[in-house]
């Protein structure tokens, strides 16, 4: 057990009641309507002049609010003692393993987080145990990758990330090697990417399928919960990429514009009952294998994110392909609202859902009551 864990599930043995920590950013308000809605105090880090949407439109959300000069500065030990002070369990998101960092989240961030604080790393795509890496020993079918432009034989997608924003990727799509130096340097000129970036894109086959991003919960406290719940399906909208598909395509081929993927919002959508078995088995197959290479494992929601698409070697048989993971809350508010499974899990766990996060509230509060807040925290 890493020394961080056992210095954080040695400060909750002392918790008589729980602070939802929360990042200012991605998720915070989902998150905090979850945490207020289960009765639980609220303390969000914001950073100086992005704040306003949490200290002024949702100021009713948080209890407490921590102002900081640059995000990376809660490690400073005033913020991490404040914390500490309020018996803050730490909810984590993209924005958060992002702005902060890894190697500061789990060697000087030392208050506990729900969930599995070492894993959040492994949703790099260039870290060797990361994604791909447990995807593949899970047995879960993802994109054949193309290790240079010269091998590319069929429509691919490049994933590169954007030159001036950390949280998104500039995707691209190449049908030969030259296509793919075209639209590269197009976009290098453009400013969209940079060298750098390319040198570590990933270059992948484009499967052709109906996406779906599923996400789920899995628990810590198992001999309560389960193993993990199913939460739904979603998709996403992205800049400026739905503007292009709202053309007709004669009108599409009249824009000189480089096409961007940057992530905008999500929408619910649904899958036939009779395809989802295989969600469900890549889901369980996925946490069995983060337990094995990453104790205590998957903690706290996720999610998959792939398409559904036909077999290469079976034309009639579909198949789940997942293209990319998210290890910690997906920061996809429709599910609540959107997602059928919401009063699915209402009646399996007795109690109102109406958003994934209302699970995460539920088994911090669950451990609280029982004592076992060092189970779910990393």
């Amino acid at each position: 057990m890493a020394d961080m864990t056992k210095k954080v599930r040695k400060l909750v043995e002392d918790y008589k009641d729980v602070t939802i920590g929360i990042f200012g950013s991605h998720s915070a308000k989902e998150i905090g309507m979850s945490a207020k809605a289960w009765g639980f105090k609220t303390a969000i880090i914001v950073q100086k002049g992005r704040d306003k949407l949490y200290t002024k439109y949702n100021r009713h959300l948080y209890d407490e609010f921590i102002v900081v000069e640059r995000f990376r500065d809660m490690l400073n030990e005033d913020v991490q003692e404040r914390l500490r002070e309020l018996n803050t369990i730490f909810i984590p998101n993209r924005s958060f393993a992002v702005y902060v960092g890894y190697d500061g989240i789990e060697n000087e961030f030392e208050v506990p987080i729900y969930g599995n604080r070492y894993l959040l790393r492994a949703e790099e795509r260039d870290y060797e145990r990361g994604q791909y890496y447990l995807l593949k020993k899970a047995g879960i079918r993802i994109p054949k990758e193309f290790k240079s432009p010269e091998e590319i034989d069929r429509l691919v997608v490049v994933k590169v990330q954007q030159a001036k924003n950390p949280l998104e990727r500039a995707f691209f799509y190449a049908k030969s090697s030259e296509d793919y130096y075209r639209q590269a340097e197009e976009l290098i000129k453009a400013g969209v990417i940079n060298e750098d970036g390319l040198k570590k894109a990933r270059i992948e086959e484009y499967v052709l399928g109906a996406r779906f991003n599923a996400n789920f919960h899995s628990y810590a406290l198992k001999d309560v919960f389960g193993d993990f719940d199913f939460v739904g399906f979603s998709d996403r909208r992205q800049v400026n990429l739905q503007g292009f598909l709202n053309l007709p395509a004669k009108d599409q081929l009249k824009i000189d514009v480089p096409v961007k993927n940057e992530e905008i919002g999500h929408f619910g959508v649904t899958m036939r009952e009779s395809k989802q078995d295989m969600v469900y088995e890549a889901a369980e197959r996925f946490i069995r294998v983060c337990k094995e290479e990453y104790p205590p494992g998957m903690i706290g929601l996720f999610g998959l994110q792939g398409a559904v698409a036909y077999s290469p070697e079976d034309d009639t048989k579909l198949e789940f392909v997942v293209f990319d993971v998210s290890m910690r809350v997906p920061g996809d508010p429709c599910m609540g609202p959107t997602s059928p499974e919401m009063r699915n899990l209402t009646l399996k766990h007795g109690v109102r859902i109406e958003d994934p996060l209302d699970l995460t509230m539920m088994e911090i509060k669950k451990a609280l009551g029982l004592g076992r807040l060092s189970e779910i925290v990393t």
